[in-house]
């Protein structure tokens, strides 16, 4: 089908762009978009966080407790979220959380907040970046996650953190995710998803979390040149929620990095194993939200 003449996400030009959805992304070398010319331990540890059989990744959030405490599902990371760690690709939590509540025995990848300042309470767009490269290491992270404010009252100090992020990580082989967050004011639309997302990969982050978009969502992954995963944001139904990772993955995300969709769930684990089979084998959603029932009954 020919790509249809759109209005850029990132700009008021008045110009007609041409995203060409339809067209894929050349990966020379490596299956990762965007991933071909990083080192070697660069590439490994993203190889850990993305399936290379699918190409696409399952992350459970579950750092909400940094900006708001125990939030419902989270209230005991140790019975709530242990649990559900053999079913996922990635886990994306504090350090606090991680040395206190995961076991080290738990083989997988961390992408690991490190970015940090503010709470509910206050201006959330007042971050700073709360952990160095050393402890990142010492955590043996996969990747350092920072909260990026395109359009908020501090954004020039969140797109700092990214960059001195991404230059430090870059020195050890830690691949940085940029993540988009969306004020009050901010609405999630292509125009400004696809503007925070292309701003983030031009200063270097080596994939992206942000949310989904139900109109032209297909325009703000072909103008990433780095993977994006979409965030699972509030809690939904959820056939719903399959829906959402279903149209995303179709759309061309590269996976989900949710949490309340998952860990607020009546059955969590058969949540996760639905919203993998979408992910990973492209169940259809009405498919996997029968097999979370069936695993629900059983249960």
């Amino acid at each position: 089908m020919p790509d249809e003449q759109t209005t850029t996400p990132g700009g008021d030009t008045g110009e007609s762009k041409a995203f060409s959805p339809d067209i894929p992304f050349e990966t020379p070398g490596f299956f990762l978009r965007g991933s071909a010319s990083l080192d070697w331990g660069m590439k490994n540890r993203l190889s850990r966080i993305f399936n290379p059989k699918s190409g696409r990744t399952v992350m459970l959030a579950f750092d909400h407790g940094y900006i708001m405490g125990p939030t419902t599902g989270l209230e005991r990371i140790d019975l709530n979220i242990v649990p559900l760690c053999d079913h996922v690709d990635v886990l994306m939590c504090t350090r606090g959380i991680l040395r206190s509540c995961v076991p080290p025995s738990c083989t997988k990848p961390v992408a690991l907040r490190v970015s940090a300042g503010a709470t509910i309470l206050k201006d959330l767009s007042y971050e700073h970046v709360g952990v160095d490269i050393e402890d990142a290491v010492r955590l043996n992270a996969a990747a350092m996650a920072v909260q990026v404010y395109v359009g908020g009252e501090h954004e020039h100090d969140t797109l700092e953190n990214l960059t001195k992020t991404i230059d430090a990580g870059n020195r050890v082989g830690i691949p940085t995710l940029g993540v988009t967050a969306v004020g009050r004011e901010m609405v999630r639309d292509a125009r400004y998803l696809g503007l925070s997302c292309r701003i983030i990969a031009e200063l270097g982050a080596h994939y992206i979390k942000t949310y989904y978009c139900e109109k032209d969502f297909e325009q703000v992954t072909s103008a990433c040149p780095v993977p994006i995963v979409i965030a699972g944001g509030k809690k939904l139904p959820e056939l719903d929620a399959l829906k959402m990772c279903y149209n995303a993955v179709q759309q061309g995300a590269a996976g989900v990095d949710m949490g309340r969709n998952i860990f607020q769930a009546d059955n969590p684990v058969a949540m996760v194993k639905a919203v993998c089979a979408v992910v990973h084998e492209l169940t259809p959603p009405a498919d996997a939200y029968q097999m979370y029932q069936d695993m629900c009954h059983q249960a």
